[in-house]
């Protein structure tokens, strides 16, 4: 990978074989320095209404590699800014400060992260370590920010930790560490990319006296070992450990000393020859690779915050879940809807004979206006149909006076009506005029009685004599006046022949395939029949059309469900970011940390951005799963019921969703904040 544009060589970074030079033994006084600073000044405030004030005061200094440098000063001297901008934790308001030759002023955010990540290595009076992650995980963080593989590094991070004494504590939390282990912790933390320039800023204020001394031997032996050391310091004992003392006050350089360094007491565990670096890539792991150090923080905090998360999951939970039960409600009420409405015949379009404007009735309908019509695309069958109301059927000394419908065998399918007794027309009693009826149970009751035997019997219609061969079963109807169970059914030919002496048809009924077509058909039937009468004498009444409108109608209300319902998921998106923003408030410490350990902007988006991506994703998962069981619930009740799987996946994915969305602007928000301020928690 190509280096961030503006990134210096860095000396002591790894080379192409992976492995560390060794940190540069201290140069000859005419050696050029490796940190320079000429004319420093660091201004504060003057925004906002803040008054400005000026904490450094054209600071020159020259740290040459391999030095043992203590600054030493009163608190509020300015010695702990000057640290800062040395670590480019800061920028300097005026000045040239050049690490290595290299401008430090014309680096981007991210070549100075690669400079605290590779060549600094901070020990701070406080720790600053983060206290949700064990010290094997604060100590591998830079090398992580580093693009080193877990393995690679946790195997780096445990050989130093047991080279300081903690070999027993890697999986201890700080809280579970007493101060001095914890400042060991962050030395090894300093180590760990290789730590070229120790920074050690107030080393041993917050421990006793014992565990300081164990502290200042330490960076003792890491100069000796060849790194470079800056000591931070307010206390003359401490800085007389060092080569050379700089003394500071109100922000000036006010006196220098040197002073001869203590030798080393033979500690020897940070050598490139006792402990080779990582192989590190000089550019961040892949989001996968990363994945599984992000989810362990995150769900540390999750569960140090259960109640908060819960309480924003809930939020989530109940939009997903709502969501995949409305819809599937809606959906499963609009196939009930239709398959009740199937059961009235309803995929069709009859076509009936009518009066013209001038008061005349309109050219009959013909057998051959059914076959014109049975070729249209779409149209499953058309049944052509005589009707002949207030006819009398009698049988023995019973009558009913019904309506004859004389049709084809294909009424039955296109009407979807089956017969509960005996059989229906078939094409032999068309072709043969065979006399025979089948009765719709209203007819059947009125002529045989409610359990008397009609199949096989002979019934007078009108004056001509018909076998019964079938009962129809009993239909609702579409509209209560129309009793569809009270009508003879009789095959066409006959009928013509010997009940109605003619092939004028009442209407055709036509069945179509694709009810979500039938405005179409309903158009293509008009133009046919309208190019064979010459004119449209002749009107439809589409049912499948008003089906269709039906059907429509409960999609559109089930989409209303599901919207109204998906309002819930927007206020558990506004609360995955109430929560995440209220996580970078809380947690600028640690952010601070990462960042002066190496981790660049895009970093710290990443955490948080994973981190509200996996808050949504448990919540989305947990309202698939309960969403799903009381679906499971309702169905078992009797509640019409269809899941959706899309439903589903949209209602997971727009979760997801909310988590992107909602937790991008606390993400970046922690990403831009600045290092300084982050570590000390402001």
């Amino acid at each position: 990978m190509p280096d961030t544009p503006g990134a210096p060589d860095i000396p002591g970074a790894p080379d192409a074989s992976g492995t560390f030079d060794a940190p540069d033994a201290p140069r000859s006084p005419d050696t050029p320095a490796l940190i320079m600073l000429r004319g420093i000044r660091k201004r504060f405030g003057g925004r906002h209404g803040v008054p400005e004030t000026e904490v450094l005061h054209g600071i020159d200094l020259d740290i040459r590699a391999g030095e043992y440098v203590a600054i030493m000063g009163a608190s509020g001297s300015g010695k702990t800014t000057l640290m800062n901008l040395i670590g480019c934790l800061d920028r300097p308001s005026a000045g040239d400060y050049r690490f290595d030759g290299q401008p430090v002023a014309r680096m981007d955010s991210d070549a100075l992260a690669r400079l605290r990540r590779e060549v600094f290595g901070f020990v701070f009076q406080g720790y600053h370590l983060i206290g949700t992650a064990t010290a094997l995980d604060n100590v591998a963080m830079p090398a992580r920010y580093a693009g080193v593989a877990e393995r690679a590094r946790h195997t780096r991070a445990a050989t130093l930790l047991s080279r300081l004494g903690l070999g027993d504590r890697l999986q201890h939390l700080p809280r579970q560490l007493s101060g001095g282990q914890q400042q060991r912790v962050s030395i090894a933390r300093a180590l760990v990319n290789g730590g070229r320039v120790i920074l050690a800023d107030e080393p041993t204020g917050a421990l006793d006296s014992a565990s300081g001394a164990q502290v200042m031997d330490e960076l003792d032996a890491l100069h000796a070992a060849g790194h470079t050391v800056v000591l931070i310091t307010h206390d003359a004992a401490v800085a007389a450990r060092a080569q050379r003392v700089i003394s500071m006050a109100d922000g000036r350089i006010v006196g220098e000393e040197r002073v001869a360094g203590r030798p080393a007491d033979g500690h020897d565990f940070l050598t490139s020859t006792t402990t080779p670096a990582p192989d590190i890539t000089r550019d961040r792991l892949p989001l996968w690779a990363d994945l599984a150090e992000i989810f362990r923080s995150a769900l540390q905090v999750m569960r140090i915050n259960r109640l908060r998360t819960a309480l924003t999951l809930l939020g989530i939970i109940i939009g997903v879940a709502s969501v995949i039960v409305m819809l599937a409600v809606g959906r499963g009420s609009q196939e009930k809807v239709l398959a009740e409405m199937q059961v009235y015949g309803l995929r069709t379009i009859y076509v009936f004979r009518d009066w013209l404007p001038e008061g005349h009735q309109g050219r009959p309908l013909s057998l051959d206006d059914v076959k014109a019509v049975r070729r249209i695309p779409n149209v499953m069958q058309a049944s052509p149909f005589i009707d002949q109301p207030g006819t009398v059927v009698r049988h023995g000394n019973r009558s009913f006076q019904t309506r004859i419908s004389a049709t084809t065998r294909d009424f039955a399918q296109a009407l979807n009506w089956k017969v509960s007794e005996g059989v229906a027309l078939d094409t032999v009693d068309e072709h043969d005029l065979r006399k025979v009826a089948v009765l719709g149970q209203t007819v059947r009751k009125a002529l045989f009685g409610a359990h008397g035997k009609a199949v096989g019997e002979d019934i007078l219609v009108g004056q001509v004599p018909y076998r019964v061969i079938g009962v129809l079963s009993p239909k609702p109807a579409p509209f209560p006046e129309d009793d569809v169970n009270s009508q003879v059914v009789v095959p066409l030919g006959s009928a013509i022949v010997r009940l109605v002496g003619r092939a004028e048809l009442t209407r055709i009924n036509v069945e179509i395939a694709d009810m979500h077509h039938a405005r179409e058909t309903e158009a293509a039937v008009t133009r046919v029949l309208t190019a064979r009468h010459g004119r449209k004498d002749f009107a439809l009444l589409n049912q499948a059309q008003m089906v269709q409108q039906q059907a429509d109608a409960d999609r559109t209300l089930t989409l209303m469900l599901g919207l109204i319902a998906a309002i819930s998921l927007v206020v558990g998106g506004i609360g995955v970011m109430n929560v995440m923003l209220m996580t970078v408030r809380e947690r600028t410490g640690e952010i601070g940390i990462r960042m002066a350990t190496g981790a660049r902007q895009a970093d710290i988006m990443r955490q948080f951005l994973v981190e509200a991506v996996l808050l949504t994703g448990l919540g989305g998962t947990a309202g698939v799963v309960i969403g799903v069981l009381l679906g499971l619930g309702l169905k078992a009740v009797g509640v019409p019921l269809i899941f959706s799987g899309v439903g589903t996946a949209v209602a997971f994915g727009c979760a997801v969703g909310t988590g992107v969305m909602f937790g991008f602007m606390p993400a970046r928000q922690a990403a831009r904040l600045d290092p300084v301020k982050a570590l000390a928690g402001t």
